[in-house]
């Protein structure tokens, strides 16, 4: 893993983002630079010597606040086992046992503390182009406390998601390409932690941008979802996310630069890939009241 002081330090690390623009969150990160450089710090993440994703992470609430990678196909090879990694340039050691881990989550942290809540990945090792990439999503810095009923849906949108990019996301080299953005809107309950020390973020969102070259223009789509277990996944466009992401502040909330379209209509849903958690004939019900992104 690679700590840095901003993105473009790793001039690799911004090909993860369209247009290599970041995503411009009020309070946290703005025209590409971190507001507060002491609490959220830019990662790219690194492994064996290649750049696999990126992420922002808070070292106060110890989740990340989103990952951005690219969507660019799946493997066929079988899949390694792998552990869960922590970063050590965010602690003062560079090398730290688990115990004294103090600016991010543990592994001790999810073990026999709840049995509800379950390691999230934000860039899901399902939407790995490559082994090694599978591997570098086990790192603790791409994951969140999430419910486990909550995630079963969760995960079935995102094999939804990685069918259709697969399908309408060729570029002109006939090649798949994506972008995706994946985050954690914290809760503002201080009591809302894991093992008293990890947010159990109160909502959950992604998004992708891609360029169609059938349609022979930019395409998104975006979902969002409270992170509990009587909550369902909702399908929007990129406008309506970033609706639900603005703060009760006024500022400007923009997932990705202007080449995405923000109000098109949704493409249909796909049959989900595993059997649907939800009712078939509607699968995805009127969203509930979003949580403002602080």
């Amino acid at each position: 893993m690679c700590w840095v002081d901003k993105f473009s330090d790793v001039p690799q690390c911004k090909t993860f983002y369209l247009k290599k623009t970041t995503p411009n969150l009020p309070g946290i990160l703005v025209g590409g630079t971190v507001q507060d450089q002491n609490r959220y710090k830019p990662i790219c993440q690194l492994f064996n010597n290649t750049y696999r994703f990126a992420t922002l992470y808070d070292t106060t609430n110890r989740i990340p606040v989103f990952s951005a990678y690219t969507f660019t196909g799946s493997p066929t090879d079988p899949r390694p086992s792998q552990s869960w990694m922590i970063e050590p340039q965010l602690e003062d050691e560079m090398e730290v046992e688990n115990a004294a881990v103090t600016h991010q989550a543990a592994d001790a942290d999810y073990k026999n503390k709840n049995l509800t809540l379950v390691r999230g990945q934000l860039f899901p090792n399902s939407q790995a182009s490559d082994n090694d990439t599978w591997i570098s999503t086990f790192t603790l810095t791409n994951s969140v406390p999430q419910d486990s009923t909550f995630k079963d849906r969760w995960k079935t949108m995102e094999h939804n998601v990685k069918n259709i990019i697969e399908t309408d996301c060729i570029n002109n080299n006939g090649n798949i390409e994506a972008y995706v953005v994946t985050g954690a809107v914290p809760s503002d309950n201080s009591n809302n932690t894991l093992n008293n020390r990890v947010n159990i973020p109160d909502l959950l969102w992604t998004a992708y941008c891609c360029y169609n070259n059938k349609l022979r223009k930019w395409v998104a789509r975006a979902h969002w979802g409270n992170n509990r277990n009587d909550s369902t996944v909702t399908p929007v466009n990129l406008e309506a996310l970033e609706k639900v992401l603005k703060k009760k502040k006024s500022g400007h909330v923009q997932v990705f630069p202007k080449n995405c379209p923000r109000r098109h209509e949704l493409p249909p849903t796909p049959t989900p890939y595993h059997q649907p958690l939800l009712p078939t004939t509607n699968p995805y019900p009127l969203p509930l009241t979003p949580t403002p992104y602080h």
